[in-house]
């Protein structure tokens, strides 16, 4: 079922959640204990993260350097059907700018098509993988580029002119940040963004983690008031240690409220960050449900505990 579906028909709040596929090399059971643990919660659809391939250089025995091209977390759309046809939620795989020709995307999106998978987040990507553009590759410089591709391909326009070329019907999810974008020149640049995301033909959008429902709440005002009628899920992250008082800023340029960081400087032990961590985004939630969020989306990556017994803190609420 398309994610847009899920928001039209739900007839009680939604939570859905984002996880990372484990590392090369990394034990698929962890993945599979990761979902199993909130497999009791229904969780209607699961954002799967992709990553652009890094380019690593390796020095030969006659000193001369080979270039190596690998992908540190793979697995994604292996990953997704697991989700799909052993778990029973539809997930949904990210899709990148970054690192990935116009032509790759296709294939990619082809892939998922067969797998039956319906939904999609287009997003730039970090930019830290881009191809050179050649005359017989193209690029996707920016999202709503990929949005319309994706776009495209639902009407049965692909890269080549083809002739009865089946049609696609992927749902897009795309990004968008309460807090702007940390490249953007300035907040109304940022919306404009996302107009045009829209306007290429997103269904949703899906913000960047906030700790202050104001952002949210602002943020949602000012997006109807340049038309953007998508709707736009919070994205949330359940505080659990200290280090991430320094380390999600850095990462995401987010603001961490000042009675949140204060609160936990504060804690004695991990167990107590982790106790105050949960509730606040229990407080968060119970917030933004209250005032209309049409869900709520947790970066989980395979960490659960957290969410766990904020799920179990929310059962008489959702």
């Amino acid at each position: 079922m398309h994610v847009i579906e899920h928001l039209e028909r739900a007839r009680r709040p939604l939570v859905s959640v984002e996880i990372i596929p484990p590392k090369r090399g990394g034990k698929i059971e962890d993945f599979h204990a990761a979902l199993e643990s909130i497999a009791p919660f229904d969780i209607p659809f699961i954002n799967v993260t992709s990553h652009a391939a890094d380019v690593e250089w390796h020095e030969k025995p006659d000193g001369t350097f080979v270039r190596k091209v690998k992908r540190k977390s793979p697995g994604t759309f292996g990953l997704c059907a697991v989700i799909k046809y052993k778990f029973n939620s539809d997930p949904v795989p990210h899709l990148l700018c970054a690192g990935f020709t116009r032509e790759e995307s296709e294939d990619a999106l082809i892939e998922l098509n067969y797998l039956g998978i319906e939904n999609v987040l287009a997003i730039r990507g970090d930019g830290a993988a881009r191809h050179k553009q050649r005359k017989d590759r193209t690029i996707n410089e920016h999202a709503d580029e990929l949005v319309r591709q994706i776009a495209n391909m639902n009407h049965g326009e692909y890269q080549d002119s083809l002739i009865e070329a089946a049609h696609t019907n992927f749902c897009i999810g795309v990004a968008c940040y309460p807090e702007k974008h940390f490249e953007a020149p300035n907040a109304s640049f940022d919306l404009e963004v996302l107009k045009r995301k829209q306007d290429a033909g997103a269904h949703y959008a899906i913000t960047q983690m906030v700790f202050n429902n104001q952002h949210y709440f602002d943020f949602v005002e000012r997006a109807r008031a340049a038309g953007i009628t998508i709707p736009i899920i919070p994205g949330m992250k359940i505080l659990a240690t200290k280090q991430q008082l320094v380390s999600l800023p850095r990462a995401f340029h987010v603001e961490i409220p000042e009675e949140l960081t204060s609160r936990v400087m504060g804690a004695k032990t991990r167990a107590q960050v982790r106790e105050i961590g949960v509730e606040w985004a229990l407080r968060q939630s119970l917030e933004l449900l209250e005032r209309g969020a049409p869900s709520l989306h947790f970066y989980i990556m395979q960490r659960t505990r957290s969410f766990i017994e904020l799920m179990n803190q929310l059962k008489g609420t959702l």
